[in-house]
């Protein structure tokens, strides 16, 4: 039995990496689910990867830093599928420089994509939810939100402010049906970390592995059925946590 039969989801971000394999997943659970994200061509790749294991989804262009756009995916989400139930806010950027190295114009394109467009999802998801009856809602954070890595200091902070974000929704709303928890990957391969890799060379790949006592980098499926888990019934009794699924960095 496919655990959200009739259910329809929303996933930032949801056009490579982590995202993807979310949107995937959420589908193949009985989903329906919208696609937001800023490049189109990949938004709509995996539409079509959907479409051919027999899902139902759609795609939306979206900015997550900007209120309108993120208001227009909920908005269009609830028109086309008559509710919405899950959320993955997913999309991220990354700035991998010392603290004294990133300009105000980088710190605020990653603050606003990384923190403000977590805060304007759920601003917008949380209302089409209430009117579903409740949902669920998993926010992408990061293990570095709970332990220092160099050069991405920026990043750090904007990912723990994620966890400050989940925990405040989490407990505004427990009342209501509504549950909102965070997960805390480790390095996993996306694009995002591949360019991190390429930009580091060998040595710092090597200890970034390293860093994972199971030996390898995450994969994105490896991501994914936690995601989805997070919003299904059997997770019911859960709220407010931050979950890290990291191949055991945070042990060490």
């Amino acid at each position: 039995m496919r655990t959200l039969e009739g259910k329809a989801a929303i996933v930032t971000g949801g056009n490579v990496g982590i995202g993807r394999a979310a949107a995937l997943e959420f589908a193949r659970q009985g989903a329906r689910v919208t696609i937001a994200a800023r490049n189109a061509e990949t938004g709509e790749e995996t539409v079509e990867l959907i479409r051919r294991e027999g899902g139902e989804a759609l795609f939306v262009r979206c900015d997550v830093s900007k209120a309108e756009e993120v208001q227009a995916v909920v908005e269009r989400t609830v028109r086309t599928f008559g509710r919405l139930d899950c959320a993955f806010n997913n999309a991220g950027i990354l700035t991998n420089k010392p603290l004294a190295d990133v300009t105000e114009e980088e710190f605020d394109s990653l603050m606003a994509t990384n923190l403000k467009g977590v805060w304007l999802s759920m601003k917008y998801e949380i209302p089409a939810m209430l009117a579903s009856g409740g949902g669920a809602i998993v926010n992408c954070a990061s293990v570095v939100a709970q332990v220092a890595s160099p050069t991405v200091s920026i990043y750090s902070a904007s990912k723990a402010g994620v966890l400050g974000l989940t925990r405040g929704a989490a407990l505004d709303y427990v009342g209501q049906g509504l549950r909102v928890n965070a997960i805390c990957p480790g390095s996993v391969e996306t694009p995002m970390i591949q360019e991190f890799m390429r930009v580091v060379g060998p040595a710092g790949q090597a200890a970034l592995i390293a860093a994972h006592p199971m030996g390898r980098l995450g994969k994105p499926q490896d991501v994914a059925g936690l995601v989805v888990f997070l919003c299904t019934e059997s997770a019911g009794f859960i709220t407010g946590q931050s979950i890290a699924i990291d191949g055991g960095y945070l042990m060490v």
